[in-house]
């Protein structure tokens, strides 16, 4: 018996336009509408709420380079190779390795130095829970599996990710006073990066997932995104309750 076709495969594809804002639609799902960033953009996280919410969430940084790497490591195309490699090194740093070009690891580092985590014992990823590591680990594993254009594709959750370092930029120097500013550095340098990563991967999207069925792949795709970050979100939540 021959199987039915996907419904999808029977459309006709959205226009570059219409599929560029299906894809940002799928903001709705971005997890600076999780209670708990609620909360924290709200100036209601106890010291250990927002310790604990910045010591799992650089276990996210600690992935990110290997999860770029994983990338590389499956795409045949060199002007994709040669621009996605500026991924690392904006988070592992590069020349020097000082100031603005010391990566995005160090800048977190930083933020929970300010905050009161010890460099060492941040490194140390002792207050890493299991669903964060599980929610991160598994990234990392989709990006080593998958076509380097879905896995570019997953990425594109930094469309909605500018709003979310403005917010915090803008609110914890008064709602959080005990963080040193300086710590916040990390907000401020992802802004301009994170529009420029999304100018490429973007790119990538739209020329790639030309078919309906194809463009609901990537919807799919982007929305596993999504929700490992609101699981992340959700565990972090249960592990540090109000």
């Amino acid at each position: 018996m021959t199987p039915s076709p996907d419904s999808s495969d029977q459309l006709a594809p959205w226009s570059r336009a219409e599929f560029e804002q299906q894809l940002r639609a799928m903001g709705k799902s971005y997890h600076i509408h999780h209670p708990f960033n609620l909360r924290m953009n709200a100036g209601q996280c106890s010291p250990e709420q927002l310790r604990g919410w910045i010591a799992n969430r650089f276990y996210y940084q600690f992935i990110i380079p290997k999860k770029d790497a994983a990338i590389l490591s499956n795409c045949d195309d060199r002007a994709t190779r040669r621009l996605w490699i500026a991924r690392i090194l904006d988070h592992d740093g590069y020349d020097d390795y000082q100031g603005d070009a010391q990566g995005g690891m160090e800048a977190w580092t930083q933020l929970g130095e300010a905050a009161g985590i010890p460099r060492a014992e941040l490194w140390s990823l002792q207050h890493v829970v299991p669903a964060v590591r599980f929610a991160c680990d598994a990234y990392v594993d989709f990006a080593r599996r998958s076509p380097w254009q879905e896995a570019v594709c997953s990425s594109l959750t930094e469309m909605f990710a500018p709003q979310i370092h403005k917010d915090r930029l803008a609110g914890w120097p008064t709602q959080y006073p005990w963080v040193e500013p300086a710590g916040l550095h990390y907000f401020r340098s992802r802004i301009p990066l994170a529009q420029r990563d999304v100018d490429h991967g973007l790119a990538v999207t739209l020329d790639y997932f030309t078919t309906r069925a194809q463009q609901q792949r990537a919807l799919e795709i982007l929305k596993f995104k999504l929700d490992i970050l609101w699981a992340m979100l959700d565990a972090i939540e249960k592990a540090y309750p109000t």
